[in-house]
């Protein structure tokens, strides 16, 4: 029998993947992660990939709504928002595995310590934005690696094939914390470089002074990385960013969307949350600029932010 697939957060990503899982005949719900209003409606959502648009008519309702989410459930909402999500869905998941589709170091952790039975988390190779008319534009760069966290892992082949598309697409990865660890330094540039200059993803392979900064801030958190058993090479992370660079030129990174749209960002689970572990293994002054990228972005969504 298909398992109903439960989409928490209605952004960029959220909305993306439905319609992809709607047009692939999936049962699927997408559920506001940050308001819970309780209202139910259906929405005609159009995603803008490179050679066409895909729609589809999306179910979208509220978590107060349900009082279990059994089947798969995803989330896909800002990972700030964790600490408070994890409460909401405590007795409401049962056995139903949860996949993280998020941004950062340690997201997982509220669930780990509510004792949630399945988890697992994807890092994401895709960018997606919202645009000023409500449509979706969405690119994939590589294959979505999904990995456990904690579990049996029996469920993980599984889940990919529920949840793999043509447009987005999923694969199982066995060392799933050096790629979230390659990622979070790929972030930790993106989410604060680019806010900061006010510019797209493009920048860093089109401009050579980005690229060196971006080469310091990944050389400083790359020696985090390793004191916590991780083995990157900064060649490899330079790739990746570039890569992703030019994949998504002329795309917006999430932070700065965010911060334009007077949001809350997931800086604190990228630079923010490299700079706490650097802290507590007593190497804060071997980060000092991404320390200082941190608290400049961090600034900036202060300054911009805008209560709802």
């Amino acid at each position: 029998m298909e398992k109903q697939i439960y989409i928490i957060g209605a952004g960029a990503i959220g909305k993306a993947l439905a319609v992809f899982l709607h047009l692939n005949q999936k049962k699927v719900k997408l559920l506001r992660g940050s308001v819970d209003d309780g209202k139910h409606s259906f929405e005609n959502i159009s995603v803008t990939l490179e050679d066409k648009i895909l729609n589809a008519e999306i179910e979208i309702s509220s978590l107060s709504n349900f009082q279990e989410l059994d089947g798969i459930v995803v989330l896909t909402s800002k990972s700030f928002g964790n600490d408070n999500l994890a409460e909401l869905l405590k007795g409401k998941t049962g056995k139903s595995p949860v996949i993280f589709l998020q941004n950062g170091l340690g997201v997982e952790h509220a669930f780990i310590e509510n004792d949630f039975p399945e988890i697992y988390r994807c890092v994401l190779f895709v960018t997606s934005q919202v645009l000023e008319n409500g449509e979706v534009r969405f690119r994939p760069v590589a294959d979505c690696p999904i990995g456990t966290i904690k579990g049996s892992g029996l469920l993980l082949t599984e889940v990919i094939d529920t949840l793999n598309t043509a447009w987005f697409r999923f694969a199982e990865e066995p060392n799933i914390q050096t790629v979230i660890w390659k990622k979070a330094i790929v972030n930790s540039v993106f989410n604060s470089v680019c806010p900061l200059l006010d510019i797209d993803n493009g920048i860093f392979h089109r401009d050579t002074n980005a690229l060196e900064l971006a080469g310091r801030i990944i050389t400083e958190c790359l020696l985090v990385a390793t004191e916590n058993g991780i083995l990157l090479g900064k060649d490899e992370v330079l790739e990746s960013l570039l890569r992703i660079s030019r994949f998504s030129d002329g795309q917006l990174i999430s932070t700065l969307q965010d911060i334009r749209l007077g949001r809350r960002t997931e800086i604190g689970t990228l630079n923010g949350a490299i700079v706490t572990i650097a802290c507590n293994l007593n190497m804060a002054h071997l980060v000092p600029e991404t320390r200082l990228l941190w608290e400049m972005t961090r600034l900036k969504e202060e300054l911009n932010f805008r209560p709802a």
